[in-house]
């Protein structure tokens, strides 16, 4: 009989205060679940979720990474999951601190989706002809 076994490198992460910490996807999960309570994402989305940060931030290589560098591997797949949520989790992480902010945010979310409405609606009519 033989057994398969997989590993995975250990990745480290260095928080802002320099101590260092295993990377865990729990703390992506518990996170970001504080930015969607009251919002319809699921366990599975958020785990999900943490499968994607994960993957992309192994995909780098790096056997250290920044806390901060997690935070901005999170944002896009959680604005693809919940904008609202993402609005949340941005604006803590990213320290908004006047509406101006809020306000860009929202902005570059509508320019985002407007950009993915067009792309869709051309691929209609492509698929169409």
């Amino acid at each position: 009989m033989r057994f398969s076994t997989t590993e995975t490198a250990s990745l480290t992460v260095v928080k802002r205060s320099g101590v260092t910490q295993p990377f865990s996807r729990d703390r992506i999960v518990a996170g970001v679940r504080k930015a969607c309570q009251g919002r319809p994402v699921s366990e599975a989305d958020l785990a999900l979720l943490a499968q994607t940060v994960e993957e992309a931030v192994r995909a780098t290589g790096a056997a250290q990474i920044e806390s901060n560098d997690i935070g901005l591997a999170i944002l896009e797949p959680l604005r693809k999951l919940d904008e609202v949520a993402f609005m949340r989790f941005a604006s803590v992480y990213q320290g908004w601190e006047t509406l101006e902010d809020f306000e860009a945010a929202i902005n570059v979310l509508r320019v985002g989706r407007d950009e993915l409405e067009n792309s869709e609606v051309q691929t209609n009519r492509d698929s169409s002809n």
